[in-house]
């Protein structure tokens, strides 16, 4: 294995894109190999075998591409397949949940944490089993959002339909006296002005996504496979089952990057 492979990046769209952004921030000699599969979003109200299915279509995917490590930047994905891909594969392989508990545990005083997701991740409990397991006594509201999903996968994140979507749902956590709020799902960072501006100050919001990267850096470390060429700036490619123009749009903006070329690919 060379220290310059690619670490490849999977979402069921483009929401693993905020992992992205927060990878060439913290990780800017490492070369990035992102698969989005926005064909098939949403992943949430799907039953978890097809979801395993489909997070292994991209896993066979991004080893094609001779990848070093996998991000699995997807909570839903996460929940489904993480234990089994994990072990069947020979390279790292990080998912967004454990990260993602981490930091809220660190982060709550009150001990009251929220947990926003999709169907798929909210029923699984994932996040209130690794939360508990770290910290039996913390208190989880858990709450599935399905449609945070659909309006940054169409680019209306910043819309007044999206502000009135995200009120009608957090309005949920009203009376749970959180003061911690995880956006478990990597699509939601996107609508982060809003939410934020909906709970208030006074909560801590917890992206799972940017957690994982710290993680990401840490085992690029133990495993010596850190890329330290900074001589070379790295060529990133993008793939998505969807639509690249409509992808080419959110990346650019999201990730502030001019030239992108996003490759259409079919599983």
């Amino acid at each position: 294995m060379s220290n310059e492979q690619a670490i490849g990046f999977m979402d069921s769209g483009v929401g693993g894109l905020t992992v992205v952004r927060e990878a060439m921030r913290q990780l800017p000699n490492e070369r990035v190999v992102y698969i989005g599969d926005t064909a098939r979003n949403p992943y949430g109200p799907r039953p978890q075998e097809q979801v395993k299915q489909f997070t292994w279509d991209m896993t066979n995917f991004l080893l094609a591409q001779n990848v070093k490590m996998i991000v699995i930047a997807c909570n839903t994905a996460t929940a489904a397949a993480l234990e089994e891909i994990k072990d069947k594969l020979k390279i790292p392989v990080i998912g967004v949940i454990l990260p993602g508990s981490r930091a809220a545990i660190k982060a709550t005083k009150n001990q009251r944490i929220g947990v926003i997701g999709t169907q798929g991740t909210i029923k699984s409990a994932a996040y209130a089993k690794a939360i508990h397991q770290k910290a039996a006594h913390v208190t989880v509201s858990s709450l599935a959002c399905p449609e945070f999903v659909s309006l940054v996968e169409s680019n209306e994140y910043r819309s007044a339909v999206a502000k009135k979507v995200v009120a009608d749902d957090l309005s949920y956590f009203a009376d749970k006296n959180i003061d911690t709020l995880v956006m478990g799902c990597t699509h939601y960072p996107l609508l982060r002005p809003l939410i934020q501006n909906f709970v208030g100050d006074q909560v801590t919001l917890i992206d799972s996504g940017a957690e994982t990267v710290t993680q990401v850096s840490m085992l690029l470390d133990y495993f010596e496979i850190a890329n330290e060429n900074n001589q070379v700036a790295p060529q990133h490619a993008f793939y998505t089952t969807g639509n690249p123009k409509m992808f080419n749009e959110i990346a650019g903006d999201w990730l502030q990057l001019g030239d992108l070329d996003t490759q259409h690919v079919d599983f």
